[in-house]
């Protein structure tokens, strides 16, 4: 069906005779339609707001003006609720003690835990660390609260003065994919970068590759430090810290000649029955070295964990 337009600049009427093909001959800045002739063209609810792409002649096509263009309401109410990148802060959860439960919720919903002992993790937090890093995004409505869109743990470094152990790691479920958690890790590290700290150290068990985009590459495991007090010497924050040492496997005994004992009376001795030879279990291969399809290193549920750092 071909649109026609009538010699009345401001009204826009259909040709019977025309073929389904839409044209528009005439460079109008509005157009309406017949209202005897609605029926056959389904255009936008704002049929008069439509103005014409003057740029295709003879042939023009319908566009919608910048300012007028509008969408589902609901799709757009979804979108106004998603955090802008440009207006999120990073704040420590001891600065902002209000929004602790919210914390703690956001990182259970990750990671399950019993709220009363979620909430004594994140209050332990200091400015002499651990710290807990909170990514805020400001509320629309003025004067509310924020919204906790993330959180990261850092902790020191047994024996590495310059370096931050990176922990619990967490966007909310319904802002992933967004960029929010590359804005979360940039912003740690800058945080970091300010208080003279070098390095940054974490482990991961499937986000390997989102972080080596952030440049990070595999590593050794280090110790990080569950508190810190200047008041404890580092030998016995060390002997806190460090895991129970291996066992030596156990050796072979080893089978000597004994001498028949022989009594000064009567018979000899019948000889001792011989001992049950027993070997060590083969020796373990090496473990192989770290790679980004296979780890040697294994959380406390044995799971593979990938330890990773980064210089910043």
């Amino acid at each position: 069906m071909e649109l026609i337009l009538s010699t009345s600049p401001a009204k826009l009427t259909l040709d019977p005779a025309c073929q389904p093909e839409l044209t528009l001959r005439f460079n109008l800045t509005k157009l309406t339609l017949d209202p005897a002739r609605q029926s056959e063209l389904s255009l936008s609810p704002r049929l008069a707001e439509l103005t014409l792409d003057s740029t295709c002649h003879p042939e023009m096509s319908l566009s919608p003006g910048p300012a007028e263009l509008t969408g589902d309401p609901q799709h757009q109410a979804k979108e106004s609720l998603v955090p802008k990148l440009a207006e999120l802060t990073l704040e420590p959860v001891h600065c902002r003690p209000e929004l602790m439960s919210a914390c703690a919720d956001l990182i259970n919903d990750q990671w399950p835990r019993s709220r009363a002992s979620r909430l004594h993790s994140l209050g332990q937090s200091s400015d002499a660390f651990p710290l807990c890093l909170m990514l805020l995004s400001p509320q629309l409505t003025p004067g509310a609260a924020p919204i906790v869109v993330g959180h990261a743990r850092l902790s020191r470094v047994l024996d590495h003065p310059h370096s931050l152990l990176v922990e619990t790691v967490v966007v909310a479920r319904a802002l992933r994919g967004r960029g929010f958690g590359r804005r979360l890790m940039e912003g740690l590290e800058a945080f970091a970068r300010a208080r003279g700290f070098q390095r940054l150290h974490l482990t991961t068990h499937d986000q390997l590759y989102f972080y080596a985009h952030l440049g990070y590459q595999l590593g050794e495991p280090v110790q990080g430090l569950a508190f810190t007090n200047r008041r404890l010497p580092t030998n016995v924050l060390r002997a806190f810290s460090k895991p129970p040492c291996p066992q030596p496997p156990c050796k072979a005994p080893v089978l000597a000649a004994q001498a028949i004992p022989r009594s000064s009376k009567g018979p000899p001795l019948p000889p001792p029955p011989p001992l049950p030879l027993t070997t060590s279990p083969p020796p373990s291969p090496e473990p192989l070295p770290q790679s980004p399809l296979e780890t040697r290193y294994r959380d406390l549920k044995g799971c593979p964990i990938f330890w990773m750092e980064k210089d910043i």
